[in-house]
């Protein structure tokens, strides 16, 4: 992402493509807490950053904290754009390929999502 001064019309003109292309993007977050990658998160993690571009999936792959699925470990946050965010449980490389193939691709429903407690991993409910 941009983080130097704009200086010129170009310039921002690219920033603001850059934020379109963001804003279409696949957002998927790998909860990384420490029960997360007893579970086997750094390896999913490693799976996703290998698998996304290689499959032509246009997406945006951040780490985040524990979002108190212990008992689901290793879980993951997909949001889709212009949809609301869908938290997925127990996901190994098997459920993962699942996921891209099936939801991200497709659109279809996978089974393994968790009921959603917050808005987003970044904005509770209880706010």
């Amino acid at each position: 992402m941009h983080t130097a001064k704009i200086k010129s019309v170009t310039a921002l003109k690219k920033y603001q493509q850059e934020l379109k292309e963001v804003e279409n993007s696949i957002k998927i977050k790998v909860a990384m807490a420490t029960c997360s990658n007893a579970a086997g998160a750094i390896e999913l993690m490693d799976f996703l950053k290998e698998v996304l571009t290689k499959r032509g999936i246009n997406a945006m792959l951040s780490k985040t904290g524990c979002m108190g699925y212990c008992y689901a470990e290793p879980t993951i946050e997909v949001t889709l754009p212009d949809h609301e965010p869908v938290v997925f449980g127990h996901v190994d490389i098997a459920r993962a390929d699942l996921i891209i193939e099936q939801y991200m691709k497709k659109g279809e429903p996978v089974e393994g999502v968790i009921p959603v407690n917050y808005k987003t991993v970044e904005e509770p409910f209880n706010q």
